[in-house]
């Protein structure tokens, strides 16, 4: 490595800062790597890793395969000025690291300077607690950082025939030799030697795996986030329907293709993970609301479908640090096709169809607490919250049974009581007696619209709750850090609305 340090700095007579630029060139964002079992193109992994250490995808003003590139360049020997930053959110950490007040973004080399006491104190702290989780991260995101800038964490083809490929770690593909050989033909022997690397490949291969670059270019999650919010502003501002309406389809056909896109990619169903189960419920909820509100002549479902769709883009668009975009590889009880696409789809969609309902509730409360509803419009919300219901909760006990089969299949039990099971029993448990309690008169209107209105957060407890604050159990493959802040926000936001728009009468009223 030296060697190729040597022959840099006599070859190139530049300033430090663009010797670095001079390899790391915009144009390497196509080149194809292997990493986390599969080849995607570069600026793609890029993306993520920058996105999971820095919560960013730029470093100042340098694009993610540049900054990428620029790290795993002091693996080679050639320092540079990126300085990478993490947050750091846990009190006691930010003890731990003796921050500043109000600091909260750290530099990744004085967390590598900290390591062992980090260490030490992930090794004492008390097992399942939030300090634990918390070092445990950041763990992880040094190990990473020093895998990247060790130059091991991009593997590039070196091409030796048609069926003969290995795939190297930058550090050890860029040998002296190579960089020589491009000198004679370059002014720019290292990104000739990628670039050389990249066209070999290309030749013996399709090139299906630059689908996954058109995807993250188009950045189709911010263009569906446009068309909802402007959907929902015309119909709800302007009362623009049938504008709104084409918003809506337009909404559905972009996020079609995000789903196409992804299963492309991966070659299986879009629900593996919590980025795309957020996904794939507003998607859902708003194919749904355009469906029954078709039939039914009804046209508050488009504005109910839009509005959850945008709080589920919202959260795909700037909910980095808690959902991963990133196509990984599936564990084996996912492989499963068959299983997965019926019993987590069904799931989802349930989840969807709930989610309509208690959009639909909490607009119910808000309208009559600060606004005014005749009887006759409550009746006439109510049938409609009804029917999201039954949708909904239909679907939920499909999806339960299907889970068990699946369960029976692949753990050899058709039940068990895993958090995951338990919780969504719960969740069917509860609208079961929802539905219930409205078809016999029990529950009136202005408790029916409480109850659902709550009842929502037993869904999110199953969905997240499970994930980011029990994260135990058979489930495991969903787990994920963080979340327990978003979490928390929501609950204390939907009891805030509960407890400001309720009122005696609404107990006393009866349908």
């Amino acid at each position: 490595m030296k060697a190729i340090l040597s022959l840099l700095l006599l070859t190139i007579s530049l300033s430090s800062f663009s010797i670095e630029l001079h390899f790391c060139d915009q144009s390497l964002e196509s080149l194809p790597i292997r990493q986390d079992g599969r080849i995607k193109p570069l600026k793609v992994h890029a993306s993520e890793m920058l996105k999971y250490l820095t919560g960013k995808t730029k470093y100042e003003k340098l694009s993610s395969t540049v900054t990428f590139c620029l790290v795993s360049l002091k693996g080679m020997g050639i320092p540079n000025e990126v300085d990478l930053k993490t947050n750091i959110e846990h009190v006691d950490l930010i003890k731990t690291l003796e921050l500043k007040d109000g600091e909260h973004r750290v530099s990744f080399e004085k967390l590598e300077e900290n390591m062992t006491l980090i260490r030490s104190e992930w090794q004492k702290a008390e097992e399942h607690g939030s300090y634990k989780k918390s070092l445990a991260s950041v763990l992880n995101k040094i190990n990473l950082y020093k895998d990247i800038k060790s130059a091991n964490n991009w593997l590039v083809p070196l091409v030796n025939s048609k069926d003969d490929v290995a795939w190297l770690p930058i550090g050890a593909y860029l040998t002296e030799e190579k960089v020589v050989k491009a000198r004679e033909t370059s002014d720019r022997p290292f990104l000739k030697v990628l670039k050389d690397s990249e066209e070999q490949y290309e030749k013996i291969v399709d090139k299906d795996f630059l689908i996954e670059l058109t995807y993250v270019k188009m950045q189709l999650p911010l263009v569906a986030l446009f068309l909802t919010f402007a959907g929902l502003i015309t119909i709800t501002l302007f009362r623009k329907f049938n504008i709104a309406l084409v918003f809506a389809v337009l909404t559905v056909i972009t996020q079609t293709a995000i789903l196409a896109f992804r299963v492309y990619v991966s070659g299986r169903a879009p629900i593996t993970n919590m980025y795309e189960t957020v996904l794939f419920s507003g998607y859902g909820s708003l194919l749904l609301a355009l469906v029954i509100g078709h039939f039914k002549k009804e046209k508050i479902y488009v504005f109910v479908g839009l509005a959850y769709n945008v709080c589920t883009l919202l959260m795909l668009n700037f909910a980095g640090g808690m959902l991963s975009s990133s196509i990984s590889p599936l564990v084996p009880v996912l492989r499963d096709n068959f299983w997965l696409s019926t019993h987590v789809t069904t799931i989802i969609l349930s989840y969807g169809a709930l989610a309509l309902s208690w959009v639909l509730a909490n607009t119910v409360l808000i309208r009559k607490r600060f606004f005014s509803m005749s009887p006759a419009d409550e009746r006439y919300y109510s049938d409609l919250v009804y029917t999201c219901l039954k949708y909904g909760t239909v679907m939920l006990a499909a999806g339960i049974i299907l889970g068990g089969v699946w369960a029976d299949y692949s753990w050899g039990r058709f039940w068990g009581w895993d958090p995951k099971e338990t919780w969504s029993l719960i969740v069917l448990c509860l609208y079961m007696a929802i539905l219930h309690g409205k078809y016999t008169s029990w529950i009136p209107n202005g408790r029916f619209f409480l109850l659902v209105a709550a009842a929502f957060m037993s869904v999110m407890m199953a969905w997240f709750g499970v994930n980011y604050i029990l994260a135990t159990g058979l489930h495991s493959y969903g787990f994920s850090e963080g979340g327990a802040i978003f979490l928390g926000s929501f609950f204390a936001a939907q009891i805030l609305v509960l407890a400001l728009t309720y009122t005696r009468k609404d107990n006393q009223t009866h349908a």
